[in-house]
């Protein structure tokens, strides 16, 4: 293994060393969001606004916050699923073709992930893959064999508490988005905007009475082939299993 690449990647994007972005170039910038395959089947979420679980204190929900990976057997609901969903990267408005104001925040509002989710255990939804169409508040379908939970956790270094969630959030990242406007540093808020993404999933699951844990521990080839995707233009950056807390 090369030694100090860590290093040398923080070392390469001071910003010193940056280069002109394609944004002051005057190029146009990425789709926000990837397109998905129209004749697949959509399945609509319950609606932000007629989601109601309650008011949690956040000072409690922050000092009990921790990593769980031991989750009760009963299954999430398409309500409480919708509701993370909306609290990690939900679309509060799109400004044009220019950019989406979402729940979390990320460097100059470039939002560069997609989710993926693996439903075990989810009132309504058959166990497998699904795809979060976020500036529709959608899921579609993405793979739904048989095998899949289990291929995830192979990719996932063997971490079998995976099978055990109700359903596990996989962010994927979109560099052309943020390297738009940021170039190769853009490479670094990428990661950071992921931590803020996950932590809202933290405190929003804590809320509901679920918990959480986050996976950075991954092979990144096998992640990406499982889920078809090429390594560069796309690829998997963070994941984090969900489920019902055991009393």
């Amino acid at each position: 293994m090369t030694q100090g690449i860590g290093r040398a990647f923080m070392h390469s994007t001071y910003y010193r060393n940056m280069t002109e972005s394609d944004q002051q170039k005057g190029l146009p910038q990425p789709p926000l969001e990837l397109p998905y395959d129209a004749d697949k089947p959509r399945i609509d979420l319950p609606a932000p606004p007629d989601i109601d679980f309650g008011h949690a204190d956040l000072r409690a929900t922050i000092e009990a916050r921790r990593s769980v990976r031991n989750y009760a057997e009963q299954p999430l609901t398409l309500e409480a699923l919708a509701y993370l969903l909306w609290c990690t990267q939900g679309v509060r408005e799109v400004i044009g073709t220019k950019a989406t104001l979402r729940t979390a925040p990320s460097a100059g509002a470039r939002h560069p992930f997609e989710t993926y989710l693996l439903a075990n255990r989810v009132t309504g939804l058959e166990p497998g893959i699904y795809r979060y169409v976020a500036t529709e508040h959608k899921l579609v379908p993405f793979a739904l064999a048989r095998d899949i939970a289990d291929r995830l956790v192979e990719a996932a270094l063997q971490q079998e508490f995976i099978k055990a969630s109700a359903v596990t959030f996989i962010w994927t990242a979109v560099p052309a988005r943020t390297m738009w406007r940021y170039g190769e540093r853009g490479y670094r808020y990428m990661h950071l905007d992921a931590g803020h993404v996950c932590q809202n999933l933290y405190l929003a699951a804590g809320a509901i009475g679920c918990g959480v844990c986050a996976i950075a521990a991954f092979d990144d080839e096998a992640m990406n082939a499982l889920l078809d995707l090429d390594g560069e233009t796309q690829f998997t950056i963070y994941m984090a299993t969900v489920g019902v807390r055991v009393e």
